[in-house]
């Protein structure tokens, strides 16, 4: 086999050395006798280091929601906590991770929101790193399309899951609601940030009853990109008040079609 980097026969590049330069994923790696190079190694322990190191960080809630509410324009954020009293037990029981604690359900009754068309909830997830990085600069895209939406508060919670955007939203009587979590991290990807669209929330919905929209990152889905899907979502959602398997996939909407966001800010106004 080339080494990486090497030259065939009729020097052009090594087919693997020109695979590595459209992906991250680790392949054509080479081999000194029938082990791995040790630089290919240490960059997958390292790689490894940072997947772990995402998933137990916890989110700095009071930086973050600062940053969302330079973006929000006058929308109230509030910062909520899930049934899991830490980490550990997050990660040991996800059921804790779907529902709020005591003091967030009074905080979250006393806000005395009025029902709206959106709840708008970032929760830590698997990778805080994901949405510290992402969520700020995604909303600034995101809320200039969504001119005219009412928006209840927006939520910060520590400890959540995807899940816990059900009995929010259902406490916000919000017509659909929006979950930015920080995604599972892989080996190439410690900062994936997922979005997840949920009509009529209310506890007991079941993942077949939502839309994702995945890998908002620098080196995945840009932030205009995923602004634009994310529009098109709750758009189409409101047409036609559902979410789920059924939904048209919303990068596959043709530009106009089902309130298609192509870049414009877009009326709130009941389709």
């Amino acid at each position: 086999m080339n080494e990486p980097g090497s030259e065939n026969a009729l020097g052009a590049p090594a087919v693997s050395a020109r695979l590595r330069a459209f992906t991250p994923a680790r392949v054509g790696l080479g081999r000194i006798g029938v082990s791995l190079q040790t630089r290919d190694v240490l960059e997958f322990q390292l790689a490894h280091a940072r997947a772990r190191d995402a998933v137990h960080a916890r989110m700095n809630v009071s930086a973050l929601a600062a940053a969302i509410a330079l973006q929000a324009h006058g929308v109230q954020v509030i910062q909520l906590h899930s049934a899991a009293k830490d980490r550990v037990s997050y990660l040991q029981r996800p059921d804790l991770g779907r529902q709020l604690d005591e003091s967030s359900r009074r905080a979250l009754a006393a806000t005395g929101a009025s029902p709206s068309d959106m709840a708008l909830i970032v929760a830590d997830g698997l990778s805080a790193l994901a949405v510290e990085r992402h969520v700020p600069p995604l909303l600034g895209e995101l809320l200039a399309r969504l001119d005219g939406w009412k928006l209840s508060p927006i939520c910060v919670v520590e400890q959540g899951r995807v899940a816990i955007g059900d009995e929010i939203g259902l406490e916000f009587g919000a017509d659909v609601s929006l979950v930015l979590i920080g995604e599972r991290p892989g080996l190439s990807s410690p900062d994936s940030l997922g979005a997840y669209v949920t009509w009529q929330p209310r506890p007991g919905r079941t993942d077949a009853e939502r839309n994702c929209i995945s890998n908002i990152r620098c080196e995945g889905l840009s932030y205009v990109d995923a602004a634009d899907q994310l529009v098109n979502c709750l758009l189409t959602a409101r047409r036609r008040r559902f979410t789920g398997t059924a939904l048209p996939d919303p990068k596959n909407l043709a530009p106009g079609e089902e309130g298609s966001a192509g870049g414009q800010r877009l009326s709130g106004g009941q389709p």
